[in-house]
């Protein structure tokens, strides 16, 4: 078939690689001038497992906060009626079964077994490290994550509850001096850069079956019959079928054939600095999971990400947030990073929808196929929600379960 891939981050770059795998012609469209420049640019670089990423999944590991300094979630601008729906609608998901999780959580293994996979065969060195401590500080924070380590440990996740001293073991790098109650030790879980990762394997799918479309922004979809409208042109782009792979912008496209996606842009902030002294900076990741900030290692560079807003995409930096990350990354690896020069500061969206999870599948309007929506497990989830559309846009079987991951009510 001859196939339009709207959207060149980590999940459209992983969804044409798949296509063009199954023989497929595939064309890429992305207004930005190269692959993984928004959503996908300096993520936390985590992978699976995913259940234990901040802001995988609501009411797994930390709950709803909107008021003080330890706010999950701040309100930039005062509650919208558009903000205040979303929020009605993922505080409901809170008190959902753990089925979606446990649906995640497999799709994140399966995901991760598909990365690797492809990182083997075409030799892609992204700046991966394996090993994650999810450190914690009070032994109620423990209690919270009871409910996402049974998913876990249903689902076959190797992991351990190790006091400080083992901890510390594993990251001889942790503060001494920071209190820690313990951590959970999660020796398979990996990270890597995700960016890199999506250019590497963009490079390589270029000139076998897959053309991108950079600084070119899709207006409209038709469906019939199928194709593309780009900005500026007035004819129809016809192609046998068509994948939201946008995020927000795969939202915006709906309406106009009478669907609708409740996505939310929660934003939140990155900061990439150099390495400084390694024996006093992480060996792989870390988790604070009271502050539902991540601390990872990315070859000579360290990443700390975290913080969650709902604002515009021009809002300014919110000066406190980033200073909860530096302050955060000094109360663990103080010394570990060099913090005065080379420091890229990062505020992206995660694309998400109220119960988490993406949508992967048919839409419902003939011709159109929908991948989107991952909020903060684009990257987790990439390569085998890519596999897994390639094999129902083939009429296959995925090899992974794709429960409650199609369309749904919302």
């Amino acid at each position: 078939m001859k196939i339009a891939i709207v959207g060149a981050g980590i999940v459209g770059v992983t969804t044409a690689y798949e296509l063009a795998s199954d023989g497929h012609e595939v064309t890429v469209f992305e207004q930005r001038s190269a692959a993984a420049e928004e959503a996908s640019f300096a993520t936390a670089g985590l992978l699976a497992p995913h259940l234990l990423t901040p802001w995988a999944v609501p009411g797994f590991g930390h709950a709803l906060r909107l008021m003080g300094p330890h706010a999950t979630l701040r309100l930039s601008g005062g509650l919208s009626r558009a903000n205040w729906a979303w929020l009605s609608r993922w505080r409901s998901a809170t008190h959902a079964s753990s089925a979606p999780a446990a649906a995640l959580e497999r799709l994140a293994q399966y995901s991760q077994s598909r990365l690797q996979a492809l990182a083997q065969r075409h030799e892609l060195d992204f700046e991966a490290s394996q090993g994650r401590l999810v450190l914690l500080r009070t032994e109620q924070e423990r209690a919270q994550l009871q409910p996402a380590l049974q998913v876990l440990r249903d689902s076959g996740v190797a992991l351990r509850e190790v006091d400080a001293d083992i901890a510390r073991q594993i990251e001889p790098g942790l503060s001494p001096e920071a209190p820690l109650a313990g951590a959970i030790h999660l020796p398979d879980a990996r990270a890597g850069n995700c960016r890199l990762f999506a250019q590497l394997l963009r490079q390589g799918t270029q000139g076998s079956g897959v053309h991108f479309a950079f600084n070119t922004r899709i207006d409209r979809i038709g469906t019939t019959p199928v194709g593309v409208v780009v900005q500026g042109e007035s004819d129809l782009r016809r192609f046998d079928a068509v994948v939201l792979c946008a995020g927000t912008a795969s939202a915006a496209l709906l309406p106009a054939l009478g669907m609708r996606l409740p996505m939310a842009a929660v934003y939140g902030y990155s900061v990439s600095a150099p390495l400084r002294e390694s024996t006093h900076a992480p060996q792989a990741s870390v988790v604070d999971a009271a502050q539902q900030i991540s601390i990872t290692r990315l070859g000579q560079r360290v990443r700390i990400a975290g913080g969650a807003e709902l604002a515009g995409a021009d809002a300014e930096h919110h000066a406190a947030t980033l200073q909860r990350l530096y302050r955060t990354l000094n109360d663990w690896f103080p010394g570990g990073a060099q913090l005065s020069s080379g420091v890229q500061v990062w505020r992206g969206a995660r694309p998400l929808l109220p119960d988490g999870a993406p949508v992967v599948g048919a839409s419902g309007v003939p011709g159109l196929w929908l991948n989107t929506g991952h909020g903060a497990g684009g990257w987790a989830l990439a390569c085998g929600s890519a596999r897994a559309l390639a094999d129902l846009m083939a009429q296959r079987v995925p090899e992974v379960p794709l429960d409650g991951l199609g369309m749904r009510p919302f």
